[in-house]
């Protein structure tokens, strides 16, 4: 794990490629050989020239060297700079790193550290030879480092590039145009490895989103029933696989199938968390053989855990089909209602008036079973509040349990079944909302055929 940087920054110039800004008064920074030459220099004791003539250099400046060297003024080892255009680049001097910190502005480009600098708490020597530039690297870990050595010590400078610099250069051999050069080229690599570098990092978090997101889709465990199962998920957020939505069915040794159908409040990533808990919960605790009002107990208990703010709750369907399939116990907590589909009846909703509070809300609760008839040939679909809660055209009325039951009627009258019929009713209720959904939506079809 990296070392905490000292103190908040924006992103630098160096990696960010802002324009650097003029340097305030008193800001302790020393202007490249050009710009001394029209105005006194700046150094880390706090000398300055006169505010104009900062600001004149600024407005000129396109890139900014923070010299780190125990003896700048009396070794004149930086000659004078320019840039790619032919500006010259702007130079501060720090003779430790306790100046250098102060002068580490977020118009800084560069760093160019003398090796021989003693590091922080040693008056000089130690085993570790490149401890300050280790330091350095901590303290502007988002800067591009050049290291200084001597003519003799190069093996040290083509370490320091392997722990973290972006070249070394020979003391004895700088000129102006080299140091330019080179001061340029490890400006663009930063740039280039630290995008790479947050390249790597959001492929790495995108996976692990998707590995995250995918626990919401479970596989279904419904071998030796003769149920059909169907589902869709369309999430709320941007470029989501998932949201709060979650849902499951398993079928248990005596041939009971059970299913769930949750949504947790909220669209960001800590609910989708929290509904991949729970629904983990849910199918170990079902295959456990709990049901009903104790299932849904232990459930709250798992939310009341696991949650990041009191705040959050959670609504739930569980329902448990007879394995002769023809009954079903009902369990709500907060949720809408399952949809009923049968050959010669109209379609209904199941009965909800021993809804229970859901998951979260009320300490010890209580969430009925309800029975209910489903007979001999069926289809029961499961939703979370995103199919009903969009709206209908330009009238800003919401479609309702009223209108997806008319909506799934007609289109059951049309011959669609399983898939395709969750497909067209997604995408009718999009379209009727005149574009993508706000919120999550998830549908959950099981069908029974003679």
């Amino acid at each position: 794990m990296p070392a905490p940087v000292p103190r908040q920054r924006a992103i630098p110039a160096a990696e960010g490629g802002q324009a650097p800004a003029a340097a305030p008064n008193g800001d302790s920074a020393q202007d490249s050989s050009e710009a001394r030459a029209a105005a006194p220099s700046e150094n880390a004791t706090g000398r300055a020239g006169t505010a104009p003539d900062r600001a004149e250099t600024a407005a000129h400046t396109n890139l900014t060297l923070l010299l780190i060297e125990d003896d700048p003024g009396g070794s004149p080892i930086v000659p004078e700079l320019l840039d790619q255009s032919g500006k010259p680049i702007r130079v501060r001097t720090a003779r430790n790193l306790t100046e250098a910190e102060r002068l580490l502005t977020d118009d800084v480009h560069c760093i160019l550290l003398d090796l021989a600098l003693p590091a922080p708490g040693r008056a000089g020597g130690g085993d570790d030879e490149l401890a300050v530039l280790k330091h350095v690297l901590e303290l502007a870990p988002r800067h591009a480092v050049l290291a200084l050595t001597g003519a003799d010590d190069t093996e040290r400078g083509a370490e320091a590039v392997r722990v973290g610099a972006q070249d070394y250069l020979v003391r004895d051999e700088l000129d102006g145009r080299l140091l330019s050069r080179a001061i340029r080229y490890a400006v663009e690599r930063k740039r280039s490895d630290s995008a790479e570098r947050r390249l790597a990092e959001g492929r790495v978090r995108a996976q692990e989103n998707r590995r995250l997101e995918r626990g919401l889709l479970p596989t279904p465990l419904l071998d030796g029933s003769p149920l059909r199962f169907a589902a869709r998920y369309r999430p709320g957020r941007s470029r989501a696989l998932l949201g709060g939505d979650f849902y499951d069915v398993v079928r248990t040794p005596d041939g009971t199938v059970h299913a769930m159908i949750g949504d947790v409040c909220g669209h960001g990533p800590d609910e989708a968390a929290l509904g991949v808990e729970l629904r983990i919960a849910w199918r170990a605790l079902t295959l456990a053989g709990l049901c009903g009002d104790q299932l849904l107990g232990t459930l709250q208990q798992v939310l009341e855990h696991e949650r990041p703010d009191d705040e959050i709750f959670a609504t739930l369907c569980t329902v448990d089909i007879a394995p002769d399939g023809r009954r079903a116990g009902l369990c709500l907590a907060g949720h809408p209602s399952p949809l009923l589909a049968r050959p010669g009846h109209p379609v209904r909703l199941l009965p909800y008036d021993n809804n229970g509070p859901a998951l979260g809300l009320l300490p010890g609760a209580r969430w009925p079973r309800m029975q209910v008839e489903l007979g001999a040939e069926w289809s029961l679909m499961l939703y979370t509040d995103g199919l009903i809660e969009g709206r209908v055209g330009d009238t800003g009325e919401r479609l309702g349990q009223d209108g997806m039951v008319e909506m799934i009627r007609r289109q059951l009258s049309e011959g669609l079944r399983g898939e395709k019929l969750l497909r067209t009713a997604v995408n009718e209720v999009r379209d009727l909302n005149g574009g993508e959904l706000t919120d999550d939506v998830a549908v959950l079809l099981l069908d029974r055929a003679v």
